[in-house]
């Protein structure tokens, strides 16, 4: 009854619109009972209130519940186990590289932007359209290179340079079989630019 498309309304202190609305529950594992305590881990979708979804399994139950705490372990490509950082860590590692000039202990802490950017479908684009992306044109099909199969008309997607450098988030305007036979047109548009311009030479007019 909790996996799979759930019927959910914000809880009144929501910072949203109390709407119904449908979230996509993945999965629910039941971890550990110990009198009335329960502990169980779900995957959701983003945007799911798992304090309501506590309270709608215990009216289902008959028993009520509510949740008494709540631990985040994954968020997009972003697990507990391997991506934590201690803040002092952090703060020592900033200590380093602007007192000693040490720049590897940052890196070991910071990832590149790109890895947040690693679950949505991507398109590659030619070194000639980066600049006129990064200055806030749509991607026409003449600038593209490759992509993710599997893209549909209305899909978020990341636009990345050959080197894989991130360059901007766009919506895909048509689907990624089309973008392969499309000659001329406009494929993507911009929603939000990543790279600075300038970056890669203006090859455009």
């Amino acid at each position: 009854e909790f996996q799979g498309e759930i019927y959910q309304r914000p809880p009144l202190r929501a910072s949203v619109k109390r709407r119904l609305r449908i979230r996509k529950i993945y999965w629910l594992r039941l971890l550990e009972v110990d009198g009335r305590y329960v502990l169980f881990c779900v995957a959701c979708e983003a945007g799911t209130y798992i304090r309501k979804l506590c309270a709608d399994i215990g009216e289902a139950l008959g028993t009520g519940a509510h949740m008494q705490e709540l631990r985040r372990t994954r968020s997009g490509p972003f697990t507990e186990d391997e991506n934590l950082v201690r803040l002092q860590d952090l703060s020592d590692a900033v200590y380093e590289w602007k007192e000693e000039g040490k720049e590897e202990p940052l890196r070991r802490l910071i990832f590149p932007m790109e890895k947040a950017l690693s679950l949505l479908p991507r398109i590659v684009i030619r070194d000639s359209a980066v600049d006129a992306i990064c200055h806030g044109a749509q991607l026409a099909a003449p600038g593209v290179l490759m992509l993710d199969e599997g893209i549909r008309q209305g899909d978020r997607v990341a636009v990345f340079t050959l080197k894989g450098e991130a360059v901007a988030l766009s919506t895909a305007l048509v689907s990624s079989e089309e973008m392969l036979k499309m000659r001329r047109g406009l494929v993507a548009k911009t929603e939000r630019v990543l790279m600075k311009p300038g970056t890669y030479p203006k090859m455009w007019k």
